[in-house]
């Protein structure tokens, strides 16, 4: 009969240590759930693929603080383009305002979508980490390309319905533990042409529907209890994400606008590295203990 392992419970330290991380890479094109999987089995409690749903509400709390005067006019000028309604046609539907509050919704549709499809496999065997290991390596050289060859010329202003949705189905990709949401994201945007700091702030907008979604989803599945870690670690973590985060914004739109992605690339590729030797030398396991 094969011997099943079962972790311990998220202890405080672990909450705080694993918000901190949350908070530190959700941004970053560095991917946060493949930290949180490799962080939290070093820890020797693997918090489970909720929590780390759960705790971008954290996260995504920020980027809504930190953008809360374009998001606030973005829903408002979207509202009063509709047809029908108390406020119909107070703005024309052309307005730039009102059409990016349709393209978050058309770009959010692929990640809803394939996240129920493919729910199962997100929880569970997209979470071995050879292949995180191997989507973090992979895309590090795609995204040091499409910062290379991207022509990074045009603004928010020019998105476009197609543009939109590949934003979308790049953001999808991050159902796979080493992608980055932000990271896929912001290779789509290089690649259509626009500039850094406009794929970054497309990427925060966008983030925000998809990824509150999947963190109350989540939290609702739980019943409230937090999942694998229990409701006051994740609590906790979710609180130490959002204050992180907050400053994480800040410094990485500052970054963006100056430097290239190169760092962050070399990054990817050590950590990819690093992953594989700890597996083969058996400090972590592929699959996270039952």
């Amino acid at each position: 009969m094969a011997i099943r392992l079962v972790l311990p419970p998220v202890s405080f330290f672990d909450a705080v240590i694993l918000g901190l991380i949350q908070g530190l890479t959700e941004f970053l094109p560095i991917s946060s759930s493949a930290h949180l999987r490799i962080v939290g089995e070093l820890l020797g409690a693997d918090p489970g693929a909720s929590f780390s749903a759960i705790t971008q509400i954290g996260t995504e709390a920020a980027v809504v603080l930190y953008f809360r005067r374009d998001i606030a006019r973005i829903i408002s000028h979207w509202v009063k383009s509709l047809p029908v309604g108390p406020w119909a046609k107070q703005v024309p539907s052309t307005d730039p305002d009102a059409r990016m509050g349709w393209y978050v919704i058309v770009g959010s549709i692929p990640i809803v979508v394939l996240g129920l499809l493919f729910q199962d496999q997100i929880e569970h065997a997209l979470r071995n980490l050879w292949i995180t290991a191997a989507v973090l390596a992979g895309f590090a050289l795609i995204l040091g390309w499409a910062d290379r060859v991207g022509a990074k010329t045009k603004t928010l202003t020019e998105l476009t319905w197609r543009d939109g949705i590949l934003f979308g189905l790049a953001q999808a990709l991050a159902l796979i533990p080493g992608v980055s949401r932000s990271g896929g994201t912001i290779t789509a945007g290089l690649l259509l042409g626009y500039t850094r700091e406009a794929a970054a702030r497309y990427s925060f907008l966008l983030a925000v529907p998809a990824v509150l979604g999947s963190g109350f989803y989540q939290l609702f599945k739980s019943g409230f209890s937090g999942g694998e870690a229990g409701l006051p670690a994740t609590v906790i973590a979710t609180l130490v994400a959002f204050g992180v985060g907050y400053v994480v914004i800040i410094a990485f739109l500052k970054i963006v606008s100056t430097y290239s992605y190169k760092g962050f690339v070399w990054y990817r590729v050590g950590l990819a590295a690093l992953v594989v030797v700890l597996l083969l030398t058996g400090v972590l396991q592929a699959m996270p203990p039952a």
